[in-house]
């Protein structure tokens, strides 16, 4: 049977299975099971067993939970209110004033809980109450809001990173901090955003009356060291080789831990609901991870990536051409599917056209995480929304429209690390100098 009816009917069934309601990781085992029983010579039960036994015991992927319970802890513990109250007094002289609250505070708690949800929903819990008591536009705060929570999925120890790098065999620390300079310059490209609002329309933001001397800006800023030192032990061990990302997750784990008790306000009840929901967000990514495990391996013993990524490399696409299919690919992709399966769903197919044309897979992550941000702001299943709509009843269309200039602002930053690839790649080739 020709390869492009194979591929057909291949993503026939598997649409259908999605669209049944089928878990996301049954749905890849049943496609899987099906490629390889009726296109490949190969044995179902054989390849299932080795397959799953082979990836359940994967030493990266043992970073997943950690740093997942370790965004739960904090989650939990009043470490992030002091976050906010530290950071408050310093911004409110900027253009945009307190607004800017939501895009450091979302960069800040992004770097130790990995998570776009997360990062939503415990900044969101403080910030708007809060300006909202004080007069700042509705449609600012949950657009910065919603924007700025994607940072979670860029910004290390980023949950996603470790997806796409157990999925395609990447060093997880080269990932890791392969994604500091550009989460870099998407906080500075939000708050750049916020400060111009603020500029063309200064009857927007509302004047803080409020005055502190600088010895009451220092007292409030203690609050910012718990969480500085927490970060640097984590982000710090990874990049100066001292510890593997395995190591920094558990470093990581017991520095939250400790903190969250030191701030008295963290009891045993919490400790065990953030166990609770930390297993339950990793058995879920696992068990996804090791369907999209075996569909790679279905996939290998029916060729499909193979000649996939031989046809690419004839029509002699110029990986410009092919990047600016995969992102509307992707956006569209995003439109239906969360981010992690986004990854698990495409890498298996991906990659070898990607290889093929010469992109480098460290800056492809990168890449592909920027892109599925973008999914995180767009309905009907952008996660971000729903969070915020929790936190504050707005219609979820409402927030997309207040969260638009984000999705632009992710397609530019897109396009900067297109034109000067350097800006991922700079970090990891000094890593290892």
């Amino acid at each position: 049977m020709p390869d492009p009816l194979v591929g057909l009917i291949l993503l026939a069934l598997l649409f259908v299975l999605l669209a049944g309601g089928l878990w996301i990781a049954l749905a890849l085992t049943g496609v899987a099971a099906f490629a390889l029983a009726f296109f490949s010579n190969s044995s179902v039960g054989l390849n299932m067993a080795v397959t799953f036994w082979g990836h359940s015991h994967s030493w990266s992927l043992t970073a997943l939970p950690l740093f997942i319970l370790m965004g739960e802890v904090l989650l939990r513990s009043r470490l992030s209110k002091d976050m906010f109250n530290g950071l408050a007094p310093w911004l409110g002289g900027l253009p945009g004033r307190l607004l800017h609250v939501n895009v450091l505070g979302c960069a800040i708690f992004a770097a130790v809980s990995g998570s776009s949800a997360a990062t939503a929903a415990t900044i969101g819990k403080m910030s708007i109450p809060e300006l909202k008591s004080r007069g700042y536009p509705e449609g600012l705060i949950i657009g910065t809001l919603a924007g700025s929570a994607t940072l979670g999925l860029l910004i290390p120890p980023s949950i996603i990173l470790i997806v796409y790098g157990v999925a395609t065999e990447q060093s997880i620390a080269r990932l890791f901090v392969a994604g500091l300079i550009p989460g870099a310059m998407l906080v500075t490209l939000f708050g750049a955003y916020v400060a111009l609002r603020a500029w063309m329309n200064p009857d927007l933001i509302p004047v803080e009356t409020t005055r502190m001397s600088l010895r009451e800006k220092l007292w409030e800023a203690r609050g910012l060291i718990p969480v500085a030192l927490l970060i640097t032990g984590v982000i710090g061990a990874i990049y100066t080789g001292m510890a593997s990302p395995t190591d920094a997750a558990a470093l990581g784990v017991l520095l939250s831990i400790l903190l969250a008790a030191l701030s008295g306000t963290f009891t045993m009840r919490d400790f065990l609901d953030a166990l609770l929901s930390a297993t339950r967000t990793s058995c879920m990514i696992a068990f996804i991870l090791l369907g999209a495990a075996f569909l790679a391996v279905a996939m290998g013993f029916t060729g499909l990536p193979r000649n996939l990524a031989a046809w690419i490399g004839e029509m002699g696409l110029s990986p410009y051409v092919l990047l600016a299919v995969l992102t509307i690919f992707f956006i569209v992709l995003g439109l239906f599917l969360d981010g992690i399966s986004v990854v698990v769903l495409t890498t298996s197919i991906i990659m070898p056209m990607v290889m093929a044309v010469g992109i480098d897979p460290i800056w492809f992550g990168i890449y592909l995480v920027l892109v599925v941000e973008m999914s995180q702001i767009t309905p009907p299943v952008g996660f971000n929304l729903f969070v915020i709509q929790g936190l504050t009843g707005i219609d979820v269309l409402r927030i997309a429209k207040a969260a638009l200039p984000f999705f632009f602002l992710l397609l530019l930053a897109v396009v900067l690390i297109t034109i000067f690839p350097g800006i991922v790649t700079y970090l990891p080739e000094a890593m290892n100098r």
